[in-house]
């Protein structure tokens, strides 16, 4: 049986997200035309957590929230058996000339993300977009990186990282084994 270590409890979730929610801000400079989208199922739940934080920390309109469903645009869908697909939701304004912040629960290869580039695409074309991962475990297949980090991961390919959230969970962790 492999060994299973927690990495991060519940307060440091909460710390690297108000980080993460900070550095949004500062580096948006303010909240004006920012827009969080998630990929599901987790990186959803963790937009929905900043933009409550981002609120909080500035005080204005709440973030517009979104969910992108990259199912479709993934590039291993041959060799891997297609999970069932999840709602993609647009914030009503849409995110033609925002700045979109997808946000992630793991950054591994980039295949994700770069799956979801694509699906984004088709609702719009952003300003800029910049990506928010809560873990970062390395092992980049493309040349993707995040702009906004909970925790720099380092982990063996054959490692498996795993963020629970209250939210689906019923606690917050994040376990390597």
């Amino acid at each position: 049986m492999k060994e299973t270590r927690t990495v991060l409890e519940s307060a440091d979730i909460s710390r690297a997200l108000t980080r993460i929610s900070h550095e949004i801000v500062e580096s948006n400079k303010g909240v004006d035309g920012l827009v969080l989208v998630g990929i599901p199922t987790r990186g959803t739940i963790l937009a929905q957590r900043i933009a409550e934080i981002i609120s909080r920390i500035d005080g204005s309109t709440p973030v517009a929230v979104g969910s992108l469903d990259i199912t479709l645009y993934r590039d291993d869908l041959a060799r891997n058996p297609m999970r069932p697909s999840q709602p993609t939701e647009m914030p009503v304004t849409g995110i033609d000339g925002t700045t979109v912040v997808l946000v992630d629960d793991v950054l591994f290869s980039g295949r994700t993300v770069r799956s979801a580039l694509d699906a984004l695409n088709d609702h719009g074309r952003p300003k800029v977009v910049r990506l928010a991962a809560l873990i970062d475990r390395g092992h980049r297949e493309l040349p993707i990186r995040a702009d906004f980090i909970g925790k720099n991961l380092p982990s063996a390919k054959d490692e498996r990282i795993s963020v629970r959230l209250e939210e689906l969970d019923g606690e917050d962790s994040v376990t390597i084994s």
